[in-house]
């Protein structure tokens, strides 16, 4: 590994405000690059439960950013018909199940709809005493989850964790201030939130909040915050040795490289045109390339 892939992650450089303006050179120095002595395993792998059967659309998504982010195995374990269209996309990926270093959950299912023996299985990754990413339809059971978890919330599902918490906030009191609630709900719950937006608001329990600023507006569009969960994933799998040293501090500066690499990527891909999910999850790792050959795209 060269030393740059060796070293502590850097501390951010850029300020803006209240909040740090995460930069190109903060990205690159989060993403690991891999040595030619390791392996599948070493370079990490990320256990996926997302989609259902009504939204399989999210698995293959966020399974698709993962694979291009530089994780070194996936094992997607997901209802039979996301799980058919995910092979479909991506045969390397492994439908078995077995031991990871991160897990992706949530994408693509609806609280609601759940049976019990999903949230089981949710409740089961959740335990598995490994970084946690947290997105949509299992962001009711954040009060379960521990301190090494991420989740991704947009505005109206901020208001609704605080809903189910015993506290009314409006979701527009939250889109007109995310860096007060990212902040507020991350002390809270005990988690790192990074809060989708035009401005993405990065804040842990105890660390300084970072924001990514979105570079195209084509970039909100149906899909597009799977493929961030399978970025974040992936970046929470491939760093996970440094959790032993730093503690859950670093998964905010995770969080914020899986925002920035997600905005290059929708800027690489539009052009300055109009864009899809997929198109951003395609351009990831060419993004990632161009981060850590000093392109600052």
């Amino acid at each position: 590994m060269s030393d740059k892939t060796e070293r502590t992650p850097t501390q951010p450089t850029g300020r803006t405000g209240d909040t740090i303006e995460w930069t190109a050179a903060d990205a690159a120095s989060i993403i690991r690059v891999p040595r030619a002595s390791d392996d599948k395993y070493r370079r990490g792998v990320l256990g996926i439960r997302t989609g259902s059967n009504m939204y399989p659309g999210a698995a293959v998504l966020g399974v698709d950013a993962a694979a291009r982010t530089g994780v070194g195995m996936i094992r997607y374990l997901g209802p039979e018909v996301p799980t058919t269209l995910v092979l479909q996309r991506r045969p390397e990926i492994v439908t078995a199940e077995g031991r990871v270093q991160a897990w992706l959950v949530g994408s693509g299912m609806d609280a609601g709809q759940r049976t019990d023996a999903e949230t089981s299985l949710l409740r089961r990754a959740l335990g598995d005493d490994v970084p946690c990413v947290i997105d949509a339809g299992a962001l009711d059971l954040v009060p379960e989850s521990g301190s090494h978890t991420i989740i991704t919330p947009h505005a109206g599902e901020i208001a609704s964790l605080w809903h189910r918490a015993g506290v009314t906030v409006e979701r527009s009191s939250i889109s007109d201030d995310p860096v007060h609630w990212a902040t507020a709900t991350a002390e809270r719950f005990g988690v790192t939130v990074l809060l989708k937006g035009a401005r993405t608001i990065i804040a842990g329990p105890t660390t300084r909040t970072i924001s990514v600023t979105a570079a195209t507006s084509w970039a909100a569009t149906a899909g597009s915050g799977d493929v961030l969960g399978g970025i974040l994933g992936a970046l929470v799998a491939t760093n996970a040795p440094y959790l032993a040293d730093e503690g859950a501090g670093i998964l905010s500066r995770v969080a914020a490289t899986a925002a920035f690499v997600h905005q290059a990527a929708s800027v690489r891909a539009s052009g300055g045109g109009p864009i899809t999910a997929l198109d951003i999850a395609d351009s990831v790792g060419l993004t990632i390339a161009d981060l850590l050959g000093g392109d600052p795209r």
